[in-house]
């Protein structure tokens, strides 16, 4: 199989990464999968049978180099981000090919545009993190809202999951993000990152029909906070987590994913609520589907694809709502995921 247009998939023995590879797959993208794990990279190609195997571990540049010569595009999937995102976008710089990852971790996507923006501006190289359920499709949600607005008051992003089975990746990467912070939590306020020790606090959402009123866990924190305000002027961006998925999430007996269709998708539902206040007229944007992980596939290849056929609006480090046409983008998602913007 020629390499001259294939993607690699770093991480893609993991949960999030094999539904990255069949939708590579599906799309008729060649495909290379590389990560540590030899032997369960092997057992992958044979069970598909048409991907090239290059094993790869971040502690070895050499690899990585090889891992991804001749390669089109790199797609990280291999968590914590905070020990693969800085080797792996450093080799993909080294390559000059585009580099998109599915970080959830806070920290790990702000060390992304502090360390590697001039970097990858100086290459022309797209680097798009968080290109996943968590930051890149708020991200591209609140992008579509904000439509010809150039500013916002406030960006709210609340998340009605109907459950969270944690896989062992988000797990560590929870594990990681703890640390980094001394167990403080963390939310954008005034323009910034600030971190804190508030008690978490429950109050009511209300979700669009057929959801409607639901406990939410307030500034439950996810990645929203660094992609949002990395390219739209908002001092505030506020994100809310589903009382039931939180507490599966810190559930330590929770279990992992299980599939209940042939995509290998979970029972798990979901519902993102944006809101964005401006000089106090409000606009809304709701997005659906199922399965947290298995819908990152599409939004990271869809990013990709359109990567690769010149459909972008920057290089270097950019989020989605800034790389993309956000609403073009979010009705390419059909029917992995139902979204409804302000007419």
């Amino acid at each position: 199989m020629s390499t001259a247009a294939a993607v690699v998939v770093y991480g893609a023995t993991g949960h999030t990464g094999r539904f990255v590879v069949a939708e590579l797959r599906e799309r008729g993208f060649a495909t290379i999968v590389s990560g540590r794990d030899a032997a369960r990279l092997e057992a992958l190609a044979a069970e598909w049978g048409d991907v090239v195997v290059r094993p790869a571990s971040v502690d070895d540049p050499g690899a990585l180099d090889r891992a991804l010569a001749g390669a089109a595009a790199v797609v990280n999937c291999a968590g914590p981000f905070a020990v693969t995102g800085g080797p792996v976008v450093e080799a993909a710089l080294r390559a000059g090919i585009p580099y998109v990852d599915v970080a959830a971790e806070i920290e790990a996507n702000a060390s992304m545009f502090a360390e590697h923006a001039e970097a990858a501006r100086t290459a022309g190289v797209p680097v798009v993190p968080a290109m996943a359920f968590f930051g890149g499709l708020g991200d591209l949600l609140v992008t579509a809202v904000m439509g010809e607005w150039t500013a916002a008051d406030e960006v709210h992003v609340a998340y009605g999951l109907s459950s969270w089975h944690p896989t062992a990746g988000t797990r560590a990467a929870g594990d990681v993000s703890h640390e980094r912070r001394a167990g403080r939590r963390v939310r954008f306020a005034d323009g910034a990152l600030r971190y804190h020790d508030d008690k978490p606090v429950e109050q009511d959402w209300v979700f669009p029909d057929p959801l409607g009123r639901r406990a939410v866990i307030a500034e439950f924190t996810m990645a929203d906070v660094v992609t949002v305000p990395s390219h739209l002027a908002v001092p505030e961006v506020r994100t809310y987590m589903a009382v039931e998925a939180a507490r599966d999430l810190a559930g330590a007996d929770t279990p992992e994913p299980e599939a209940v269709d042939a995509q290998g998708r979970s029972h798990q539902t979901f519902v993102v609520d944006v809101l964005v206040r401006a000089g106090g007229v409000e606009r809304r944007a709701t997005a659906r589907g199922q399965d947290i992980y298995a819908v990152t596939a599409p939004l990271a290849v869809e990013a990709v694809q359109r990567i690769l056929a010149g459909r972008t609006r920057t290089t270097g480090v950019a989020s989605a709502g800034a790389v993309f046409d956000a609403a073009d983008f979010l009705r390419a998602l059909a029917p992995h995921v139902s979204v409804e913007l302000p007419h």
